[in-house]
């Protein structure tokens, strides 16, 4: 008995093999997918009603701009060009509150960029920052925004995932 392959088979067989092919190894890539970016955690503490606020993260001649929510902590992330490099350069964030003129938070910081591999011999640039009140914009995460990123993650977890 001859069996035939139809083309949506075919199409799936040859994105396999390329998806395959993409590695010098006979099993897929861990990091494929990972992306250049650069991301502020920001710590809301000592900010009163940032709700509906306006927030800016330019980096690379590149932004990105939405509105907060009112919660203890937010994080904000900007995709970079795939070609960037380590040497990114000034990151700067901005909140200006909702019905307002001025920023309420203005603050840069000079920034270099981590190499995370794609176990392919390829992979992305990206950098991790925070923000709060007392620290301005750092690339050393404070334990109290480590803290408050855990207890957010914590509080959206089902109650049967949290035991």
């Amino acid at each position: 008995m001859k069996r035939t392959v139809g083309l949506g088979a075919l199409a799936v067989i040859s994105a396999v093999a390329v998806t395959a092919s993409a590695c010098s190894s006979p099993r897929p890539c861990a990091g494929v997918g990972v992306t250049s970016q650069v991301g502020v955690m920001f710590l809301q503490q000592g900010y009163t009603d940032l709700a509906g606020a306006s927030y800016e993260l330019c980096a690379g001649g590149k932004c990105v701009k939405d509105k907060l929510e009112q919660e203890d902590i937010t994080q904000v992330s900007l995709r970079l060009p795939d070609d960037v490099g380590p040497d990114l350069g000034t990151v700067r964030f901005r909140v200006t509150p909702k019905g307002g003129g001025r920023p309420e938070i203005d603050a840069s910081s000079e920034v270099k960029l981590t190499h995370q591999s794609d176990g392919c011999g390829g992979g992305a640039y990206n950098e991790g920052l925070a923000f709060t009140k007392e620290g301005g914009l750092t690339t050393k995460i404070p334990p109290s925004v480590t803290a408050a990123w855990r207890d957010h993650l914590r509080s959206l977890a089902s109650p049967s995932e949290s035991a």
